[in-house]
């Protein structure tokens, strides 16, 4: 019985892997909103990584971050380094375009909890009197986040984090 039990596990397991293999091997990740403000108003609070503090999701979720800033002060050449707990990790940005005020693009390098290697790309799209903000993420799978992947949905992981960046960046933008 032991021996059927351990073939139906080893069964299982192998099924599972075979099918994170055919799961794609990049994901992308997006989210808008509608901000009533100029996107002159809203470009600094991005390509600025010292203004990020006032609105990033994640800057609330450690207290004690530990933040480092070099490169350019803000636009092309802007560096940003954090360290922080469990739930933020460590990991590094750099702004590699920034044409401004429509399009913000940064290299996004994560360290901890997991190795990551993204692109995350930010465009304003004046629309009447609003800007359109759109936040895109995009990067390669490896094979134990495709497994990972089957479980936890990537898309609403990280999609609620941007919704709450957006919420965040929008009060901001508009006072």
């Amino acid at each position: 019985m032991l021996k059927i039990i351990l073939i139906v596990i080893v069964v299982l397991i192998a099924a599972l892997l075979a099918f994170a293999a055919t799961r794609p091997s990049n994901f992308r990740v997006q989210r808008k909103t509608s901000i009533k403000a100029p996107p002159e108003k809203i470009f600094p609070l991005i390509a600025d990584f010292h203004n990020w503090t006032s609105w990033s999701p994640w800057e609330k979720k450690d207290p004690a971050l530990k933040r480092t800033y070099s490169g350019a002060p803000s636009g092309k050449g802007a560096i940003y380094a954090w360290e922080g707990n469990r739930n933020v990790g460590s990991g590094r940005m750099e702004i590699t375009e920034a044409p401004a005020p429509s399009k913000i693009l940064i290299q996004l390098d994560f360290i901890k909890p997991f190795e990551g290697h993204n692109v995350a790309d930010f465009t304003l799209q004046p629309e009447g009197g609003a800007t359109t903000v759109t936040w895109d993420m995009q990067g390669p799978l490896a094979f134990v986040a495709k497994v990972f992947g089957i479980f936890v949905s990537m898309d609403k992981m990280i999609g609620n984090d941007f919704e709450t960046g957006l919420a965040n960046l929008k009060a901001v933008a508009e006072k």
